[in-house]
């Protein structure tokens, strides 16, 4: 245990500071102040956990991740040990300490009756360390077993089924269709939450390790599914679900309606230093995001960064409550009102709101809006006679994605699917078409970072299994496996 009486002298839950909000608009840099090592304020908030007889944090976090051992090596000072616990369940902690959204940190046993530990910050604050102290080095395996296996999109799940894999002793390439390997990880995530230095330098790590990268491959047309299963002994699929939802009213067609990924992308490829044609900008634009979610998020800090004339964000359902209602009790992951950096830094928020229709001529100019009403069996309706206008000249429809997609695997492969659309398997990751697993979002729709790592580092060992006859990697979760939340 760290400090035996650190909960009780330490109540307070402290954060770093954001940079100022006037400093971050005017670039893409991260918007947090991480604390420097050493100092007493991350000592102080690792050392309020409570080593706690069970700790539901492990079962908040799909990972598994060992929280209370990596929170006492920190307030020992202990940085070797602390990324060795660390990364003995998460292979990305760089990415998770920036972008999960942490459950752990709801089911953290001193979050009874206490604001919870800092769980997060913590994490991300071992992994900066351990890289600023050269403590993450390649784990070459001692020797190779002679398989190859070809991992299909480079987003959380597939770099984690890669990396895992490799270090088994295959040999193994990551195909990614995108310029750059990375997947909503480089295109999707803006620079303000993970700036692209945290995938480069594991990219550098994993290739000294002995992945293979193939960037500017799309498999099922620049290479075939079919011949992919011809060159490789396996097969993981990991290429996400980017079939964005679609809003079905009137003007849906117009100028100016966009998916949020597809703005999103272009502006992190005009960050990263790469030309865009006809990119889709904010500047001087009344900007529209229907969706209240991250995404909905990201594209208003990238629409203020662009120099957008007005943010609004629309949610058709009720505005959270501020505290944990007594329906989604303790431990259970709940849905409360949540400010993102992005909220801190302007726009208006707007609840109850169905968009009826995009109103203009070639170009979106309005959205007609009415207030939502929820009718006894849970659908919500648009309430008759509540419509009003707001001006849109920009719109970005931020609503989540339906799945994966699927046509080239059903027509290449054969590959079977669930009634949702999604890539048919069974408990162990594994497709109706031998030698082909599948991980993440592609099989389970879209879901957290966590899950993702988790499931392509479960993939990972059963995917050894299927070549080796047994294996020796974690398993962290079934395919099965549903997140705690009501």
């Amino acid at each position: 245990m760290a400090d035996p009486r650190g909960f009780l002298k330490v109540r307070d839950r402290e954060l770093p500071p954001n940079r100022p909000v006037e400093v971050r608009l005017r670039d893409w840099k991260d918007v947090h102040a991480h604390l420097e090592q050493g100092q007493p304020f991350l000592k102080e908030q690792a050392g309020r956990c409570m080593d706690c007889g069970i700790p539901f944090c492990h079962n908040g976090c799909p990972l598994g991740n060992l929280i209370p051992e990596w929170n006492d090596l920190v307030w020992r000072g202990q940085w070797g040990d602390a990324i060795d616990r660390l990364h003995a369940t998460n292979n990305f902690p760089e990415f998770t300490g920036r972008i999960c959204p942490a459950p752990c940190e709801s089911s953290c046993v001193l979050g009874i009756n206490q604001p919870p530990v800092t769980i997060k910050n913590v994490e991300v604050s071992i992994i900066d360390e351990a890289f600023d102290r050269g403590l993450v080095t390649p784990q070459v395996p001692q020797r190779l077993t002679g398989h190859t296996v070809a991992v299909v999109g480079s987003g959380p799940a597939g770099l984690a089924a890669a990396q895992q894999l490799t270090r088994a002793g295959h040999t193994v390439a990551v195909y990614e269709r995108d310029d750059a390997i990375g997947g909503l990880l480089r295109y999707g995530v803006p620079d303000f939450k993970l700036e692209k230095v945290h995938i480069d330098r594991r990219l550098e790590q994993m290739s000294a390790e002995g992945t293979r990268f193939r960037a500017g491959v799309e498999v099922g047309r620049d290479v075939t599914w079919a011949q992919l299963q011809a060159r490789y002994d396996a097969i993981v699929i990991a290429t996400g679900a980017t079939v964005p939802r679609e809003l079905q009213v009137p003007g849906k067609e117009l100028a100016g309606v966009h998916p949020a990924m597809e703005y999103l992308h272009q502006a992190n490829a005009v960050a990263a230093g790469k030309t865009v044609e006809n990119q889709i900008s904010a500047e001087g634009r009344h900007v529209v995001i229907i969706g209240g979610g991250d995404t909905g998020s990201d594209c208003l800090g990238t629409a203020l960064r662009q120099g957008a004339a007005s943010v609004t964000t629309l949610a058709i359902g009720k505005k959270p409550p501020v505290d944990r209602p007594a329906n989604q009790p303790w431990p259970t992951d709940p849905i409360t009102f949540e400010v993102s950096s992005s909220h801190e830094e302007g726009g208006e928020r707007a609840y109850l709101a169905s968009t009826v229709e995009f109103v203009g001529g070639d170009r979106v100019q309005s959205l007609r809006l009415a207030t939502t009403e929820y009718l006894p069996d849970g659908r919500r309706v648009p309430t008759p006679g509540t419509e009003r206008e707001i001006p849109a000249d920009l719109v970005l429809v931020a609503m989540g994605f339906t799945g994966p997609e699927t046509t080239p695997l059903t027509d290449q492969l054969g590959i079977e699917l669930t009634g949702r659309g999604l890539v048919a398997r069974d408990d162990d990751f594994a497709t109706t078409v031998p030698g082909v697993f599948v991980a993440g979002d592609a099989g389970r729709g879209q879901s957290l970072v966590v899950w993702a790592i988790a499931e392509g580092r479960a993939a990972a060992a059963a995917v050894d299994t299927y070549l080796s006859g047994a294996t020796e990697l974690p398993s962290p979760v079934t395919a099965s496996t549903v997140a705690l939340r009501p």
